[in-house]
């Protein structure tokens, strides 16, 4: 029976519906970690066995495509496949198969929550409150501040969408976009883009690249600004977010995406007014739906020999 490996524990999570769809098309399903992503060794162990393997942010490199030579499809359960060597599966005659959007809209309400929360220091006067005390903390209001997008899809447009209708300017940079996809919405240079109170990041980062917000480009930013990541840990020099952070030239961040996760010994965790999350923004129960189904749906259609409705490659 042809065995889909999973190694990711948020697959199905709250759906039965992606866990029937392989079941009812006589595949097993296997995961066998339940409470966190498989380890690596447990994988490249049970990876040969493997004709599809639905991946997390595990990395899908070389060697776990010289390991499976059974492999046909990987499927990652999620947006962005940059965890995944395109190059490595297309020598190995593998499909890549993810789910664009699927988690769009779970990101977006995060990234504007991390915003509110940073703003109004929500999370430090609970943990006052918390301790006994009754800070009364001032924030700042959104209405009339000026927003900075950096990658202008789908969740970027919908961010820019909640900050209209809490009375912000926005203004973005995306160099991969035709001026048309902007829509109402300024297309900017990135130092324009910098230079607004919060700046939010919305692209994939390109794996062994340096960040694209390094220490000179944080520096640049507005006095007082607010800096936002739900994207990819890889985006920030995080070393020097947290100096800036201290330093009082940055106002306050909200970060769900790290170079290294789980979080390890970061900067970011002493620093003043930031606000971490362990990278929640596709955490949405409908989101989990919606994501599960289009990877079941791109691994069967591969399996089937049909052209998958999402291929990276």
């Amino acid at each position: 029976m042809t065995l889909v490996l999973i190694t990711t524990p948020t697959f199905g999570r709250f759906s039965a519906e992606p866990w029937d769809m392989l079941c009812d098309a006589g595949v097993r399903a296997e995961r066998p970690c339940e409470d966190g992503a498989l380890p690596r060794a447990d994988m490249l162990d049970r990876v040969p066995e493997a004709e599809a393997l639905i991946v997390g942010m595990d990395r899908i490199d070389r060697e776990v495509f010289e390991a499976a030579p059974r492999l046909k499809v990987v499927a990652k359960h999620g947006v962005g496949y940059d965890n995944i060597d395109l190059d490595a599966a297309r020598e190995a005659g593998v499909r890549v198969v993810y789910a664009p959007g699927s988690n769009s809209r779970a990101v977006a309400e995060l990234t504007f929550g991390l915003l509110l929360d940073v703003a109004r220091g929500i999370t430090a006067n609970d943990r006052g409150v918390r301790a006994g005390g009754w800070p009364k903390t001032f924030g700042g209001e959104l209405a009339g501040r000026s927003l900075g997008i950096i990658g202008f899809g789908r969740i970027g447009r919908l961010v820019a969408g909640y900050a209209t209708a809490f009375g912000m300017t926005v203004a973005a940079h995306d160099p991969f976009l035709p001026a048309e996809a902007f829509g109402d919405v300024p297309a900017v240079d990135l130092d324009t883009v910098l230079d607004s109170d919060v700046v939010s990041l919305h692209l994939p980062a390109t794996p062994g690249a340096e960040p694209l917000l390094d220490r000179d480009r944080l520096a640049a930013m507005r006095p007082g600004a607010i800096l936002l990541n739900a994207a990819r840990g890889g985006l920030v020099d995080e070393s020097a977010a947290a100096e800036l952070l201290s330093s009082g030239h940055l106002a306050g961040a909200g970060f769900d995406a790290f170079a290294v996760e789980p979080l390890a010994d970061s900067p970011l965790r002493t620093a003043p007014n930031v606000v971490l999350t362990a990278h929640i923004g596709a955490c949405s129960r409908e989101a989990n739906r919606t994501m599960g189904v289009a990877v079941a749906e791109g691994v069967l259609a591969v399996l089937n020999g049909t052209e998958p409705p999402h291929a990276a490659a």
